[in-house]
């Protein structure tokens, strides 16, 4: 972990707080919205059904109480229709005649319900609207009867609830953008000061380590001199060379990390510097009787730094070269995806990798072999190194087990 995968995961933490923040302000937006255009609804369906079961009379109704009483729970969610709105009926007799109409300031909209009613009586409707207009249509044994309600109350309120629920979801958002974001440094704060602490810890104990291991070296090759070479001398000296590379290893990942924020990007020729790497382990494979084969087309340009994209190829194909089966193969390859975009795959043969988990192979310290044998030099970091380099540029890097070979798939953008 270094300073930009914190800010990553600083930004992580902001998105995933926004959409958590965002889907539930949707969520409860929504379930009042649509609770209230439910409730809505069936109240105008409820005036509509009782102005064609009975004519409204509101001629006993006080006015004063009415206007000067604040309204009650059970009003705010009734289903009966507001009497202060404007509604009317109109009935006709089993002719189509029109024999009445009642309703309040009938006389002003009498032109424009006569139409409206004939257009409803042409469609056969049931419950509908027009606008702000809601009518119910009836066709009785006695003729037909249409109700209609001036809506304009309910839709301007439900309209309005929907303009406050929106505005107070954007302002919410924003609030809660500014707040996370500034109390997301707070979060990884501790994180960050893990890292530090760590960096400092692998730092230190690798001088501290550096003294006792030249010590003992020292002794053993003046032991060696007095009394001369036993197992035991060389067996020692070479725990010492493989606690020494392990060390410088570990100070490698440290430097890696650290300096990651400040390595310089251009555009460079992938091709010739994978060429040149893969070059430089002809040697080592011929030495170990493996074939080393390459596809290394002209002209693969990446944005990035040349001496992580070498880097990356030394760790890959010593890793195969020193895995591979006896007498194998290892195969680079190189390939570009598009501009700014390559894809590196090194490949050995490895006849017993059908049941293996390729995941774990990119932890650090971790063997496929169960002894732990070091014969080999490794030291099970050289896979993490190489997942590090793939994710400082977007990329990624995965195991593939086909047909008795394993492959490294780097992608790199």
């Amino acid at each position: 972990m270094n300073n930009r995968t914190i800010e990553r995961i600083r930004r992580r933490f902001i998105a995933v707080a926004m959409l958590a923040i965002f889907l539930t302000m949707v969520f409860l937006g929504g379930a009042i919205w649509i609770s209230s255009y439910t409730i809505s609804r069936r109240a105008i369906r409820s005036g509509l059904d009782m102005l064609i079961e009975s004519d409204l009379d509101d001629s006993n109704t006080s006015w004063v109480d009415y206007y000067i009483d604040d309204p009650g729970l059970g009003e705010v969610f009734s289903t009966n229709v507001r009497v202060q709105e404007d509604y009317w009926v109109l009935s006709y007799d089993e002719e189509g005649h029109l024999i009445s109409t009642s309703g309040r300031n009938i006389q002003r909209y009498g032109d424009f319900l006569f139409e409206l009613g004939h257009e409803v009586r042409e469609g056969n409707y049931g419950y509908g609207s027009r606008g702000r207009i809601w009518y119910k249509y009836v066709d009785t044994p006695d003729g037909e009867v249409i109700a209609f309600i001036d809506a304009t109350d309910e839709l301007v309120a439900l309209q309005r609830l929907f303009l406050i629920t929106l505005t107070v979801c954007v302002a919410g958002l924003a609030v809660t953008y500014i707040l996370v974001t500034h109390f997301s440094e707070h979060v990884v704060a501790s994180e960050a000061e893990i890292f530090e602490k760590q960096q400092d810890f692998i730092t230190n104990a690798s001088h501290e380590l550096k003294t006792p291991l030249a010590v003992i070296r020292a002794n053993t090759e003046m032991s060696q001199m007095i009394n001369g070479e036993d197992e035991w001398s060389v067996s020692t000296l070479k725990q010492v060379d493989h606690m020494s590379g392990l060390i410088a290893n570990l100070v490698m990942i440290t430097k890696a990390q650290e300096i990651e924020d400040k390595t310089e990007m251009s555009d460079i020729d992938a091709s010739a510097i994978v060429y040149e790497t893969v070059k430089t382990f002809e040697p080592v494979a011929s030495q170990a009787g493996i074939t080393l084969e390459s596809s290394i087309p002209p002209e693969v340009t990446i944005r990035a730094d040349a001496s992580k994209i070498m880097q990356l190829t030394t760790l890959l194909t010593d890793n195969a070269i020193k895995y591979c089966d006896e007498n194998g193969t290892v195969k680079v390859e190189l390939m570009q995806l598009r501009k700014g975009s390559v894809r590196l795959t090194v490949s050995n043969s490895y006849e017993d990798g059908a049941n293996v988990d390729y995941n774990k192979f990119f932890e650090r310290f971790y063997r496929e072999d169960k002894s732990h044998n070091i014969d080999k030099g490794g030291y099970g970091i050289g896979l993490s190194i190489a997942e590090n380099i793939c994710s400082q540029y977007k990329g990624s890097i995965r195991a593939v087990w086909k047909n008795g070979e394993i492959s490294f798939i780097c992608q790199l953008w």
